[in-house]
């Protein structure tokens, strides 16, 4: 689903949204799912800052993702972003949070947007050179878009592993959660049940360590896709327990766990047929 700025405790590199400027209070808000009061702290830097502006359309993607909801916000700030950035980097940038929104949207939104979401990536590479810092999310977010919309499990493999790999070696261990639970989600579609248990535990344990609370929920319902029932129990009452203390997100998960009240769908239903799985 992912990460511009420094992370949490000062972490370089980035995630599928790193926390942008005032840094610790808006990872704070970010990670109990308060996006709306996070990005508005970063509004008044936002139209002269393209970091800031990056940031906060960042936020607002992440939003839809956890939200299902909130697309024209995260559109604007994303044009908003779009018109500031001046150098190739920014741009790269930019044109990844595009990929990452055109992803989204395609996944939880109204329409399907795959075009573009690959059209955007492949823009963002052009940029990117080989050893840039923003390669490895580029190229979780390819995975994304392999796994979930191109049905590709080898090429998001790949693409995960690369991500993987770049996010070790850049220290970005919130990217690393994210790319842990998506390696282990095929390894698990393969039936390698213990490099799945592996791969769950290890995302969920940096979730807790870093305190990105809203992600904690996913990680201990997907583990408990790969533990002994009486385990598996536990695990999923706890997630349904954080969802419905931050207020029924992620919408996709709290439908799974019949935590909350599910939401209203798009006329086409798209979040009933499609939002399964690991999907960020």
């Amino acid at each position: 689903m992912s990460e511009h700025g420094s992370g949490p405790s000062g972490q370089d590199g980035r995630g599928p949204t790193a926390p942008q400027e005032p840094g610790d209070t808006v990872w704070r808000l970010r990670s109990r799912a308060c996006w709306q009061e996070a990005a508005e702290l970063l509004r008044p830097a936002a139209e002269r800052d393209p970091g800031a502006a990056l940031g906060r359309a960042e936020l607002l993607i992440e939003q839809c993702l956890f939200t299902a909801a909130h697309w024209p916000q995260a559109e604007q700030a994303l044009r908003l972003a779009e018109a500031v950035v001046s150098t190739t980097e920014q741009r790269a940038a930019a044109s990844c949070a595009r990929g990452f929104l055109a992803y989204v949207a395609s996944v939880l939104g109204p329409r399907d947007r795959l075009d573009e979401a690959q059209a955007a990536l492949g823009r963002t590479s052009a940029l990117l050179p080989p050893d840039a810092p923003g390669r490895p999310l580029l190229d979780f977010r390819r995975g994304l878009v392999a796994e979930n919309l191109l049905r590709d499990p080898t090429a998001a493999w790949i693409a995960y592993r690369r991500a993987h790999e770049g996010a070790g070696e850049r220290g970005d261990e919130l990217l690393r959660s994210y790319t842990w639970r998506h390696l282990a989600a095929l390894a698990l579609a393969t039936g390698d049940h213990d490099r799945a248990r592996e791969g769950f535990d290890a995302s969920l344990r940096l979730r807790e360590q870093l305190g990105f609370t809203v992600g904690v929920a996913p990680a201990l319902a997907a583990l408990a896709e790969v533990v002994e029932p009486d385990e598996a129990v536990r695990l999923r009452a706890e997630a349904a327990r954080l969802v419905q203390a931050l207020g029924g997100v992620p919408v996709w998960l709290a439908r799974q766990l019949s935590a909350v009240r599910p939401p209203v769908t798009p006329p086409d239903g798209r979040v009933g047929r499609e939002a399964r799985g690991t999907i960020s």
